[in-house]
Formats: structure tokens, C-alpha cells, sequence
């Protein structure tokens, strides 16, 4: 019995410690990141409505506007160079690209730290900020107003399907290996086509999830491309240099590129007819512990 508590107790310590541990790295990470993301955003957002000024990577394509304009939301570690490389590789396609930081200032390339800012970090103040980067595009004379897509990674998807459940205006939703919605209701409610990009050894996303996604766009009547690319981990389409290098990420970009080129670049004016609906993202702890083991341990700690 004695030994038995002192197993218990040696738990109780170690776990109590790993804790310490864990929220201190988390603060000693973000005092020693301040000003990371001045390295990284070259403009400031107005806030609208009210809502604070945010800080975004902008890039315009070369050429004469009005150009359509894409909304680009980075992983769970923050806005990084890997997610800018994807900007200015968009914009090369004739696209203007803003990346909005949806993190307020936070970049981390600590699991842990970057967890807690999913977890701490509400839908409804990304969906202000987001709603900021809207306003802004829209201003812009050498943006089309009415051909604005978004397209996210990893959290980044994941926030641009509740973002699209947001904001009707939006042309088209591209998410790349984001926990999907699966009830149709909800799904009837999104404003265009959907583009969903998945890995087949993704453990943070089961393929059962993604056919029912599938499933679910299908009865919703959303126009819908689902692609399952087979042996791929999580974040496989990672940064620029990984996407010129051919292969899967050559593959599902050049894919992305199809479908904007398709619905965003020839796109008429007139959208969806979108239902109305008050949409409350619901926190998906098992996709966002899961992400935290695959990034660390699993097949996607091999990819960046």
C-alpha cells in the first residue's frame, strides 16, 4: 500500500511539475517572440467597426487590377515566412493575396504556445479581424470586390470554413487539411464552392471525417471538390520551396490553382443563394490535441 502512494504521489509531482513547466515556456516564448511579427507583416489593417488594427502580409500580382483577391490564414504557429512564401507564390498566378495575423502579434514555433493561442484566441475576434481584412480589400481599387475567396492551412483551414459560415460575400472557401463541419444545415449556409485538400496518413483528420464532409456538402447542394491525397501527413503543402519541388504539394496546389482559376478568376456576380443562420464554431479539441501529437511525434514533425 505504501508503495502504491508513492507511485501515486511520484504521478501527482511529475504531472504537477510538467505543468509548471509547460505554462512557463509558454510565457518565457512569448516575451522572448515580441516583435517576430514585425519581421514578417509589411501593412497594418485598419479595424472595422470598432475592432482593433491588425497586422497582414500583403502582396499584389504584377500588372493592371481590378485583380480578384484571396484571404490566405496561416497554421497554428502564427503568420510565418512559410505562409508569406505561399502569398507571393498566389499573387505570381494573378491574385491579390493579403495574410492577416489572426493572433493579434503572436508567432511561435513552440507546440505548446502555439495550442495555447488556438485555445485562447475566440472565433469571434478572428472573424472581427477577419472582418477587417474583408473591409479592406474591398477599398482597394485594384481588387474586384466581387471575386474575394479565402484559403487556409492546417488551423488556418479549419478558420476559413467558419469564416465563410460568417460572411455570405465571400466567392469561394479553400481548406487545406482543416477539421471540416459535417452537419448539413450548417453547410447549406456556405456562400460558394468548396475546395478541401486532405492527407491520407493525416491522424488529425480520419478520411471517415472528410467523406463525411463530403457527405454533407453533397445533401447541402455546395458546388464541392474533396481530394484525399494518399500517403500524405498533415501539412504536407508546407511553404513555397515545398510546392516547387513537385510531387503532392506541386499536385494539390496546381489543384487549388484549377479551382480559383475556375471560380474565383471567371466567376459571374452572382453567388449562392445562402440561407440564413447564426453559426457558432464549436471548438474541436480532438482535432487540435491530435495536430499537437502529429506535429510533434507523427509523420508531419518530418515535414517542415
Amino acid at each position: 500500500m505504501k508503495i502504491l502512494k508513492r507511485v501515486v504521489k511520484g504521478i501527482v509531482i511529475f504531472a504537477a511539475a510538467l505543468l509548471v513547466f509547460l505554462f512557463a515556456s509558454i510565457a518565457m516564448d512569448a516575451a522572448l517572440g515580441r516583435g517576430r511579427i514585425d519581421n514578417v507583416a509589411n501593412t497594418v489593417i485598419p479595424g472595422f467597426n470598432g475592432a482593433l488594427d491588425i497586422h497582414a502580409y500583403v502582396v499584389k500580382p504584377p500588372g493592371a487590377g481590378p485583380f480578384p483577391a484571396v484571404i490566405m490564414i496561416h497554421e497554428f504557429m502564427g503568420l510565418t515566412e512559410s505562409i508569406t512564401s505561399r502569398a507571393d507564390l498566389l499573387a505570381e498566378s494573378g491574385y491579390f493575396v493579403i495574410a492577416p495575423d489572426t493572433f493579434r502579434g503572436s508567432v511561435t514555433s513552440w507546440i505548446p504556445r502555439a495550442i495555447y493561442l488556438v485555445v485562447t484566441t475566440k472565433t469571434e475576434t478572428v472573424n472581427a479581424d477577419l472582418d477587417s481584412a474583408y473591409a479592406w480589400l474591398e477599398a482597394q481599387g485594384d481588387v474586384d470586390a466581387n471575386r474575394i475567396g479565402i484559403a487556409g492551412f492546417c488551423y488556418g483551414g479549419r478558420t476559413s470554413l467558419a469564416y465563410s459560415l460568417h460572411n455570405s460575400k465571400l466567392a469561394v472557401t479553400v481548406i487545406f487539411y482543416g477539421a471540416p463541419e459535417t452537419d448539413v444545415e450548417v453547410l447549406k449556409t456556405l456562400p460558394g464552392p468548396v475546395l478541401g485538400i486532405f492527407g491520407g496518413a493525416d491522424s488529425s483528420i480520419p478520411v471517415e471525417t472528410v467523406h463525411a464532409f463530403e457527405n454533407g456538402l453533397e445533401q447541402a447542394g455546395i458546388p464541392h471538390q474533396i481530394t484525399i491525397y494518399e500517403g500524405q501527413p498533415h501539412a504536407f503543402v508546407s511553404d513555397k520551396e515545398k510546392i516547387e519541388s513537385g510531387g503532392a504539394p506541386a499536385e494539390a496546389w496546381n489543384e487549388m490553382l484549377t479551382f480559383l482559376e475556375e471560380n474565383l478568376q471567371n466567376r459571374s456576380n452572382q453567388g449562392l443563394d445562402r440561407l440564413s443562420i447564426t453559426y457558432k464554431a464549436p471548438f474541436v479539441w480532438r482535432y487540435y490535441l491530435a495536430l499537437a501529437f502529429e506535429h510533434a511525434f507523427g509523420l508531419t514533425s518530418h515535414v517542415h
